[in-house]
């Protein structure tokens, strides 16, 4: 694999996992009641918790995607 398929690679990689971090955001600020509601009874857990659990998530994934897919990105473009 040479470092064009590799920036391609990590590009693709990052534009799916921002667009899928956009989506659960966007749905999350939309149905913010029904997505408490429905995990709040699917875990068991107080509607207080969920929402502080899925804010943990996204900012976990949002972590993620910075260190695993855009900063190797951005260092693959700057050493071609």
């Amino acid at each position: 694999m040479d470092t064009i398929q590799l920036i391609q690679l990590f590009k693709w990689m990052t534009i799916i996992n921002i667009g899928i971090f956009l989506v659960s955001s966007i749905l999350l600020m939309l149905l913010k009641n029904i997505v408490k509601k429905m995990h709040a009874k699917l875990f068991g857990i107080e509607m207080k918790e969920v929402l502080v659990a899925i804010y943990a998530y996204l900012g976990l994934y949002k972590i993620m995607i910075i260190v695993f897919n855009l900063v190797p990105y951005a260092a693959l473009l700057i050493i071609e």
